[in-house]
């Protein structure tokens, strides 16, 4: 197992992004169907900002399923925008960024995902999920 490949090796490189004119609704189905937990937010192809689906859920109203008075499930109101509820303030990495730095990085800052751009165009993410596979995959 080599810790300087570069992140590009196992990077997500199919993008499923949103924007700031989508609504939390778009933003509630596109974590349901890949299954994704970090959603960058694009103008272009520049990132402006990412949302999770714990952001997501914050802001979500719980309701109790009908006829189970111990499920819960929740609704997600679209009194918010996408604007108000994504990170603004993010770490994004470059693609030659080894293996081995983006681990310290998820590691100490504590963030489950990094968008990774070269000269303002978003080119991929690396989440937690994919260095473990990666991690599997080389032991």
């Amino acid at each position: 197992m080599t810790l300087n490949t570069p992140i590009s090796t196992i990077m997500t490189k199919k993008i499923i992004g949103l924007t700031r004119e989508d609504d939390l609704k778009r933003a509630e189905m596109l974590f349901n169907r890949y299954r994704v937990k970090h959603i960058p937010v694009v103008e272009g192809e520049c990132i402006i900002g990412m949302i999770s689906y714990t952001d997501l859920m914050r802001i979500s109203i719980p309701k109790v399923i009908a006829g189970d008075k111990h499920s819960l499930d929740s609704e997600v109101p679209n009194n918010f925008t996408i604007d108000q509820v994504m990170a603004k303030d993010i770490t994004t990495i470059d693609p030659e960024t080894t293996i081995k730095e983006v681990t310290s990085i998820l590691a100490n800052k504590g963030f489950h995902s990094l968008p990774i751009e070269k000269d303002g165009v978003l080119l991929g993410i690396v989440t937690t999920r994919d260095l473990l596979n990666y991690f599997l995959k080389e032991a």
